[in-house]
């Protein structure tokens, strides 16, 4: 059967997360319905990062088999067509060979986490970013941000629920820069990059590292957090609103 890779862009404001559940409307259910109302198949689709409720995606990626060979653009724009109802759009869809996984043939995955440190709420990005009532320190952040680099045990930053086998993982990059144009600046982007991540481990350590920008931590803290690794030494979890799944290498 061909098997198709698309490349995904979700809100997922009103979504349970990207896996299909039985508590509400996931992801993952609206774009195999979406399969079914195109081709007439039953078909379940495999996405690279299962992002929780709230979190969005600019580049979350997926495959599926379908029974006829169709042309990629024709895949896109009709999945496109069925999703309209949905906040979710198939940025594009390409034919790949059997042995393309989008999950387990993902090299690195890359996160954005959107802060924004202003007194004043939010309106147009209100459920997009996490609204801090108080300015932050990003280059506090960006240095105490650097202990996670490496290979670590994360239990101190990853949720008690989390299904993975260890808590070692590889962090390949983590960067902090104050990134809102204009005269306020008041935008804050929390970058990261590893091949897979625990569950929560991102808004977990964003948590932290807003600590570290209020001034209440010190990166001898964090770093402290993480060599303890015993998830009660992590910092306030950050809201999924400011999450967004950008990125996956193959």
């Amino acid at each position: 059967m061909p098997r198709y890779k698309l490349i995904i862009e979700y809100d997922g404001t009103h979504f349970v997360g990207w896996q299909r559940q039985e508590n509400g409307m996931g992801v993952q259910q609206v774009i195999e319905e979406a399969i079914t109302g195109f081709t007439g198949q039953d078909v379940r689709i495999r996405g690279a990062g299962r992002t929780d409720a709230g979190v969005h995606a600019t580049g979350q990626v997926a495959h599926v088999d379908l029974a006829r060979d169709w042309k990629a653009d024709t895949v896109r724009d009709a999945l496109n067509a069925h999703l309209r109802a949905h906040r979710v759009a198939i940025l594009s869809a390409q034919a790949v060979g059997e042995g393309f996984d989008a999950r387990f043939s993902a090299t690195a995955r890359h996160y954005l986490y959107r802060l924004i440190d202003r007194r004043a709420p939010l309106a147009l990005e209100k459920n997009h970013a996490w609204h801090v009532p108080r300015r932050l320190d990003p280059d506090a952040m960006h240095a105490a941000a650097q202990v996670f680099l490496g290979t670590h045990d994360f239990t101190t930053f990853r949720a008690t629920q989390c299904q993975a086998n260890s808590p070692v993982k590889t962090l390949d990059s983590f960067s902090v820069i104050r990134a809102s144009p204009g005269p306020d600046r008041d935008e804050i982007h929390l970058i990261c990059t590893a091949r897979s991540f625990l569950h929560n481990q991102v808004r977990s350590m964003v948590g932290s590292l807003k600590m570290v920008g209020e001034g209440k931590w010190t990166a001898r803290d964090l770093a402290e957090a993480l060599a303890a690794a015993d998830r009660t030494a992590c910092g306030p979890v950050a809201p999924p609103d400011g999450l967004y799944l950008t990125r996956v290498d193959y």
